[in-house]
């Protein structure tokens, strides 16, 4: 699900003196003096193309989701496929958006958030994670990574790191852990009907402990502070 929206930056004006309004100068004779050629556009820095692709990615994900969302309520097989390459599409346009992003300003752990993001929809889950830690290297407190990487963990079947996970957002945002719980309740779900190399008795034990963490944030709802509900960029 989409959560960071779009970075914004102070981008240089661009001044153009002297054109007409369709982009040529006035023609000689016609009872004004020629006007001056257009001034040059001040070129844009790394900062300003990085943050342009990482916004650029983010409507691309904002589409991917949209076809996900249809995807989960068509009824018909041909059309769930539909939605679902489209998706599949969108999330690989992002990616290289993102990439680009990174590549011009290295220390944008928002972008390199998406790249994981991007990923592991692509089902690169080892790729994913690869990102999500280079984003929480550069900030380890960005939440949305530690979720994220979270449902990396699952994709993986790596249950004991999506605990943790969940127990890191738990003591720091709220509002994030209990995201990330409904997607193990959901993850429990899906490997009872197909276990996809998951130990039956590991599955049993870890279903046992989201329900008992299930409890256990339902009685605490109301303590958690409000400096951890989750933070929409």
């Amino acid at each position: 699900m989409l959560r960071s929206a779009r970075i914004f930056i102070a981008m240089p004006l661009i001044m153009i003196a002297g054109v007409s309004l369709n982009g040529s100068a006035l023609a000689e004779g016609g009872g004004s003096a020629p006007m001056s050629a257009p001034m040059p556009s001040t070129p844009l820095t790394p900062e300003e193309k990085a943050t342009l692709a990482y916004n650029a990615g983010v409507r691309l994900i904002k589409d991917a989701d949209a076809e996900l969302a249809d995807a989960a309520k068509a009824t018909e097989p041909k059309k769930q496929q539909k939605f679902q390459d489209r998706a599949q599409k969108y999330f690989s346009k992002a990616q290289a958006k993102f990439e680009s992003a990174v590549e011009l300003k290295p220390d944008m752990y928002q972008a390199w958030n998406y790249v994981g993001y991007s990923k592991r929809n692509l089902r690169d889950y080892s790729g994913a994670l690869a990102a999500y830690d280079r984003a929480l290297t550069l900030n380890p407190r960005y939440f949305e990574a530690i979720e994220y990487r979270g449902h990396a963990y699952l994709g993986l079947n790596r249950i004991d790191d999506a605990k943790r996970a969940y127990l890191d957002l738990f003591a720091g945002n709220r509002a994030l852990a209990d995201q990330l719980l409904v997607a193990m309740q959901s993850w429990v779900g899906a490997r009872r009907s197909d276990a996809q190399g998951m130990d039956g008795a590991a599955l049993q034990e870890f279903a046992k402990w989201v329900d008992e963490r299930s409890s256990i944030a339902t009685k605490t709802a109301g303590l958690a502070p409000e400096s951890n509900t989750a933070r929409w960029h």
